[in-house]
């Protein structure tokens, strides 16, 4: 029988360890291959294999499989190779069929051992064969044996110069392989938009015209499914029944919904200018706002929603509807808060927690912050009520700050100025970094410093505080609001400037720094920012006077860190 079988396979180089060869049972050879007495068994597993899911098919863990009774050439090494079907292979995958190298795959190794089907290894550690193999030997590189001409070449090399061997012999090429599936676009619901295709009998399937879109769901009594498999739209005949835009024939509209997903895909695109009705979305608007700068989602997204968003933004992006070609410039994948235990939160397992008790008790700025501070955001974090009340305490005693100044009139000191820019700063980094815990406890720092130097000074001016309260905001919106009208604000607190920190203003005017001698740190002095390095060196020696001893070789100073004496 004169016929090719095509296989597709990322291991070239094992070609000469391929013992047998497996099709998908639904493959268009699978039928046919079969001889007088292997056909009602072939017919039998095809179609066993076909009450099961592709999902079934590749998580079980037994490996199944019949032989068809027919053998293929090897065109390598002429061999003579029995063709099996079995599951696990898949006919959407590759061309169907596959060669098998039991030796150097851990499914094909499990099949030949159930089915006694040889083992031929062809890569090896140290160029010698493993004797009573009992897995397969799946390192990813090696030295051939038992492959002819490759014998002694590395395993790594030859199989990126085995397929341009084989294309020169003329058996096979070189191919990309995508493990993208297809994947059912439309659904049997009432809920949906519905698909703007109208099916006439002369014409076949006619898209509506533009004048007639966006074409919309009938106003209807019961959407529910109607238990036949077709849509509830099939039922209203007024809505079903229409002309053909082409013809002027009597012609039916399609009834299949679009799924969930689809709308989901470019909304994004419609936020940035939702009420024009001329066009998708401007180009002037879509140079302004887009493409997205974040977005925060789940994990779960990744593989549908995420992949359909960039598919249509593709797709857009080729007809010269928009002119980028990615959705969305930063992913972030936030974690879930569990409950004790790091156990899912859910009704049934009865460790939901109520945010009504908790906002009714501590107030819904506490409830928000505490959900910020509890870890990082892109990691599961455990709850705890009895955070939120430290939370609580941090916004309670920057509430009595703020009253307890808001009336009185305090010039900044040089101190009051260091520790607002430091705010601005320390806040805007984290911020920018997305460590939003680090940000809320920024602010629990920065409220206990003012708080000294409130105490310390007999208070704080009211351009700190004010500062304060616009970069709180955004996390704790009421208490912000609050304070900002307490402070003399007129306008919402969202319409004032965001501050900016001056470097300038940041420096301290004295830095601690530790005197070592001969690296072993024996006091901490504090000397001015900008001291000179004699200075600061001879400050040092006075600090350590009693503990010199010997010659002084060697005098360092690391500027605001580390003076050391080194002495013999």
């Amino acid at each position: 029988r004169d016929e090719k079988i095509t296989v597709y396979t990322t291991r070239p180089d094992t070609l000469y360890g391929a013992t047998f060869m497996v099709l998908a049972p639904e493959h268009a050879l699978a039928k046919s291959l079969a001889t007088d007495e292997t056909r009602e068994a072939v017919e039998q597993y095809i179609f066993d294999a076909s009450m099961r899911s592709n999902v079934d098919r590749m998580q079980a863990k037994d490996k199944t499989g019949v032989f068809t009774g027919s053998y293929a050439v090897n065109p390598l090494n002429g061999a003579k190779t029995p063709i099996w079907l079995s599951d696990y292979v898949l006919a959407d995958y590759g061309t169907g069929a596959i060669m098998c190298v039991p030796a150097h795959d851990d499914r094909d190794f499990e099949f030949a051992k159930k089915f006694g089907l040889p083992i031929v290894q062809v890569i090896s550690k140290d160029g010698k064969e493993i004797e009573n193999m009992t897995e397969a030997y799946t390192e990813a590189s090696g030295v051939m044996i038992n492959s002819g001409d490759w014998n002694g070449m590395e395993s790594a090399v030859l199989k990126q110069e085995a397929p341009h061997m084989i294309e020169e012999k003329g058996f096979g090429h070189k191919t990309v392989n995508y493990k993208l599936r297809d994947w059912v676009f439309s659904r049997q619901r009432y809920w949906g938009e519905p698909i703007p295709i109208i099916h006439c009998p002369k014409c076949g399937c006619v898209p509506v015209p533009e004048d007639q879109l966006p074409l919309r769901l009938p106003e209807v009594e019961s959407y529910q499914p109607t238990g036949t498999g077709e849509s509830p739209l099939a039922a209203i005949d007024e809505w079903v029944n229409t002309t053909c835009p082409v013809c002027g024939a009597p012609a039916k509209r399609e009834t299949n919904t679009m799924p969930q997903w689809a709308g989901s895909s470019w909304y994004f695109l419609r936020y940035v200018d939702s009420h024009n009705d001329e066009e998708l979305v401007s180009r002037e608007k879509a140079d302004k706002y887009l493409p997205v700068d974040m977005y925060i989602g789940g994990v779960e997204h990744a593989v549908l929603h995420l992949l359909y968003s960039r598919f249509y933004t593709k797709f857009l992006c080729d007809i010269g509807a928009i002119d980028f070609d990615e959705p969305f410039k930063k992913l972030f994948n936030q974690g879930m808060i569990t409950g004790k235990n790091g156990i899912k939160m859910s009704k049934s397992k009865g460790n939901v927690v109520s945010p009504d008790d908790l906002v009714r008790d501590y107030g819904c700025d506490s409830l928000r912050l505490y959900e910020l501070f509890v870890g990082p955001p892109e990691l599961d974090a455990e709850w705890d009520d009895r955070g939120i009340e430290g939370v609580s305490r941090f916004l309670n005693r920057f509430w009595n700050l703020v009253m307890d100044n808001k009336d009185k009139n305090v010039e900044p000191t040089r101190e009051m100025l260091r520790e607002r820019h430091k705010l601005v700063y320390d806040i805007e980094q984290r911020f920018n970094q997305f460590s939003l815990n680090t940000v809320i406890s920024g602010f629990m720092e920065h409220n206990n410093k003012l708080i000294e130097i409130a105490k310390k000074e007999g208070g704080i001016d009211k351009e700190t505080l004010k500062t304060f309260v616009i970069l709180l905001a955004p996390f704790a919106p009421h208490i912000g609001e609050e304070l900002w009208q307490q402070l003399g604000g007129t306008d919402t607190v969202f319409h004032a400037q965001w501050p900016e920190f001056d470097e300038e203003a940041m420096k301290e005017d004295e830095v601690e720094v530790a005197v070592q001698v001969n690296g072993k740190t024996k006091t901490v002095i504090s000397v001015a920012a900008d001291i000179a390095k004699e200075d600061a060196i001879a400050a040092g020696k006075a600090a350590v006077a009693d503990k010199l001893t010997g010659n002084i070789v060697k005098e360092i100073y690391v500027p605001g860190r580390i003076i050391n004496i080194v002495c013999k």
